[in-house]
């Protein structure tokens, strides 16, 4: 849903209602798109760091370089 500014201001709980209900609402001024407004995503809580310590280890050479032909296939040759 598009709404100029002047609405916004005009009533602004009217547009933060419809967030609250799962609606996006673009905020235009002089036809072009300015803000969006839209519902915060669910708040989940976040994995504890280290969640997987001790369940895989990094080989000693991670940061070898690549051979020749991996490096060629990047590189589309």
């Amino acid at each position: 849903m598009n709404v100029n500014v002047d609405e916004i201001l005009r009533d602004p709980l009217k547009y933060l209602r419809q967030v609250e209900a799962g609606e996006t609402v673009v905020i235009v001024r002089f036809n072009q798109p300015i803000a969006e407004l839209r519902p915060l995503g669910s708040s989940k809580q976040l994995r504890p760091f280290g969640l997987c310590a001790g369940e895989f280890r990094t080989p000693d050479d991670f940061d070898a370089p690549l051979p020749q032909d991996i490096l060629s296939s990047f590189e589309g040759k």
